[in-house]
């Protein structure tokens, strides 16, 4: 009988909400993309803050180039203040109850010398995830000689070069992917949904699926790591 085997599948984002880590953590293998077309108005450099009792932006800034190339060949601005960037992070959450103590691994996140958009936000990945004791292998998609398909079709393409029985994709997903077509392939297809687990943000109303950043400067380790399990399934 076959061993069965999970994976996901996604962008890389940088230093992304909750769900993003928690889909990490359950599965077998995570493959991250890296050829894959950069888009401005997605996530993949940027992701929300707590700032003044509000939601913020925070982005790393890229050179301007062509909107057709892949996140592997997108690169940061030659003069991206790294420090002005963590000192308007500094600044919103200095007296966050674990600022002292996990802040830094943030401030070695964004200091990281490198230029290379997708090598820049892989790390952030590694560091999070060795943060919050996920050991998931990682598999970057263009180490697997993938065909020229899109969509679902590549998807699935990526599971049998993976031998993976079951996919998880997040939620956002459900009107891309058909769950007949993956088990005429013999992958069963299944959806995960991040709950709204709230947390105290200061004194504020709960803002929720802000960074990965905001989840660890109001919690320990430990109580992030029982909200990477804040999930429901959803069958399509």
């Amino acid at each position: 009988m076959m061993s069965q085997k999970t994976i996901a599948i996604m962008q890389p984002y940088f230093l992304p909400y909750i769900g993003y880590w928690q889909l990490i953590q359950l599965v077998d293998a995570f493959v991250i993309y890296d050829e894959i077309q950069y888009t401005k108005k997605g996530w993949i450099n940027r992701n929300r803050f707590l700032q003044n009792g509000k939601d913020a932006l925070f982005s790393i800034p890229l050179k301007a180039d062509s909107d057709h190339l892949n996140v592997v060949n997108r690169f940061l601005t030659d003069d991206f203040d790294r420090l002005k960037l963590i000192r308007k992070l500094r600044e919103a959450y200095r007296k966050a109850p674990f600022f002292e103590k996990n802040f830094s691994f943030f401030e070695d996140i964004i200091l990281y010398e490198e230029t290379n958009l997708f090598r820049y936000i892989l790390n952030s990945i590694q560091k999070i995830m060795t943060a919050l004791e996920i050991h998931t292998p990682l598999i970057i998609s263009s180490n697997l000689n993938l065909s020229d398909f899109k969509g679902q079709e590549k998807v699935i393409e990526i599971c049998k070069k993976t031998n993976a029985t079951h996919y998880i994709n997040p939620i956002g997903g459900l009107d891309l992917y058909d769950p007949r077509t993956f088990a005429e392939h013999d992958i069963e297809l299944n959806f995960l949904r991040a709950r709204p687990k709230p947390y105290v943000q200061f004194s504020n109303n709960f803002i929720p699926f802000l960074s990965i950043l905001d989840v660890l400067m109001f919690n320990d380790i430990s109580d992030a790591q029982k909200l990477l399990h804040e999930f429901d399934w959803v069958k399509k």
